[in-house]
């Protein structure tokens, strides 16, 4: 089934039954397992940010992106074969992308009493396999924050984690090796800022040097 209308259109009316379904979380599970061989069972990414974090991104972002590979606007060879109309259709975006929103991983392990009765070893396996923090990028931490709040808060949040309404993907909690490969790709138009503003320079404003500062301060935003 291919997307006749517009994409955010099309996405806003998900409530309303757009496509005739509704969000299933089993369903978005199941997709997930195909997901998880490169993203990680809950969305954690993989290989220090060959494979990037979906857990926790706006679910119209991930639908969007999905539906970029798809049209062949975001090249990406490894998503070729799982995004094509039969094996990923508008309901199987629908559902894939609102599960992964929807996964939570904490930074860190709640404090229990392993010595108490009521102590479940087993649960707190599962949660330890739910961590994820990001390791501390090279640069100058108050400088990046500063840069940071000026240029990119109004979009990406002043934490960096996004924002679900304007979908706008979260940088915080995303590994750094990934964010510079994403710098590459968009200074050299092979990946779009702005899909309304295809044209759009944004990045080409910035020295390496204000990123490097601005990504330590977002590694540091899920301490």
């Amino acid at each position: 089934m291919h997307l006749k209308l517009p994409f955010l259109i099309l996405f806003s009316l998900i409530s309303t039954h757009a496509l005739g379904v509704e969000y299933d979380p089993g369903i978005g599970e199941e997709i997930n397992e195909v997901c998880a061989g490169c993203h990680g069972e809950f969305g954690q990414g993989g290989k220090e940010g060959e494979y990037p974090r979906l857990a926790g991104m706006p679910a119209l972002f991930i639908a969007q992106q999905l539906e970029l590979f798809r049209d062949r606007k975001r090249p990406n060879l490894a998503m070729i074969e799982y995004i094509d109309e039969r094996q990923m259709p508008a309901e199987d975006i629908l559902h894939i992308s609102h599960y992964l929103a929807g996964l939570k991983l904490n930074t860190r392990l709640p404090a229990v009493d392993e010595t108490a009765d009521d102590f479940d070893a087993y649960a707190r396996l599962l949660e330890s396999k739910k961590l994820m923090q990001i390791p501390r990028a090279e640069g100058d931490i108050e400088t990046g924050e500063k840069l940071y709040k000026k240029e990119c808060a109004s979009c990406h949040g002043s934490d960096g984690y996004g924002d679900e309404k304007k979908v706008v993907p979260m940088l915080a909690g995303q590994y750094t090796d990934y964010l510079w490969r994403q710098v590459e790709k968009l200074r050299n138009r092979i990946r779009i800022h702005d899909v309304d503003d295809p044209k759009d320079e944004l990045l080409d404003a910035f020295t390496d040097a204000e990123l490097a500062d601005m990504f330590a301060w977002l590694s540091t935003a899920d301490d």
